[in-house]
């Protein structure tokens, strides 16, 4: 259920974001920025994938089986392009989309409860210090895991199941790159922050699996910070 739930959340928030005019204009600057970012990462990945198919698996000489090579090159190389987006949408999140996500987080926050909870009021300087601080292990961890994935996937038999298994990492991470924007603006304390990740698992992959359609997955990562904010505020608000 929470599976299905997450996956209800991204649609709503996205639905949430096109009715109003800031969110949609916010929205739209991250679209663009990731777009960019997508279209160079995702040639290269198709410029050279029998390359990085060879890495993984050496193509067959038998006729018989080189049918299933072909079949898995092209599935592994869809599913690399679902990852191109999702890594430039942590490069351009790193340059560019700090103060972004939390707006939009703010903005939501605002219009389904009247207010923004924080704890105190901060200056600017001090506010941008903040979320770049909070925003180092939200975008490092995930990094890091996934790239571990992905190396024991080239240095051992089990490359394709790993390469499955390193995109539900990352798209786990990057939901919760969105729902923790609300208890991270709230000073909760980091290791409670990724206790609630760990918790509701099945929410975060659900809500992330629309990240790994091609095309469509740089929209959804535009406009996440709503949804889940809408979720967050609902659901574990207290």
């Amino acid at each position: 259920m929470n599976l299905i739930k997450g996956i209800t959340y991204n649609f709503r928030g996205l639905r949430f974001a096109l009715k109003s005019p800031r969110l949609l204009m916010l929205g739209l600057v991250r679209f663009f920025m990731v777009i960019v970012f997508t279209v160079v990462s995702a040639g290269l990945v198709l410029y050279y994938h029998q390359e990085i198919m060879q890495m993984i698996w050496t193509k067959p000489e038998s006729a018989w089986i080189v049918w299933l090579w072909h079949a898995v090159s092209w599935l592994l190389t869809f599913m690399l392009v679902g990852m191109t987006a999702i890594v430039s949408y942590l490069v351009s999140q790193i340059l560019f989309s700090v103060f972004i996500m939390d707006a939009m987080s703010r903005i939501t926050e605002r219009l389904i409860s009247d207010q923004i909870r924080e704890p105190a009021t901060m200056p600017l300087l001090k506010q941008f210090i903040h979320l770049v601080k909070q925003e180092i292990p939200r975008t490092t961890i995930p990094v890091l895991v996934t790239l571990l994935v992905i190396i024991l996937g080239w240095a051992t038999p089990l490359g394709p199941v790993l390469t499955v298994l390193s995109s539900a990492v990352a798209v786990i991470f990057l939901t919760w790159d969105n729902t923790d924007l609300v208890p991270a603006r709230r000073l909760r304390p980091f290791s409670s922050r990724f206790g609630f990740l760990l918790k509701n698992l099945p929410f975060h992959l659900g809500f992330g699996l629309l990240f790994l359609i091609p095309g469509l997955n740089i929209l959804f990562l535009s406009f996440a910070p709503v949804g889940a904010t809408i979720y967050y505020i609902e659901h574990h608000d207290r």
